[in-house]
């Protein structure tokens, strides 16, 4: 399983089908994962919360924090 973060990347994940899970950081502005959580709602996929945009960086491996990750396959 991979990561791809972004908000950008997160909602092409979503809208190819390829996401099987979400990640959202609460302190993330509103406006950046309205449509995100549209598009997990639509398609049924779990969202998981993460305190800070901080920790959903390192929790996907990177130095900077993001707002939206999601979770694919290997293949992707």
């Amino acid at each position: 399983m991979q990561f791809k973060v972004g908000a950008k990347q997160t909602t092409k994940m979503l809208e190819q089908d390829k996401a099987i899970e979400v990640y959202i950081a609460q302190d993330a502005d509103p406006r950046m994962i309205e449509n995100v959580l549209h598009l997990c709602e639509r398609s049924s996929i779990p969202v998981k919360w993460v305190e800070t945009m901080q920790d959903l960086g390192k929790t996907c491996g990177i130095d900077v924090g993001a707002a939206t990750a999601a979770l694919v396959t290997d293949d992707e």
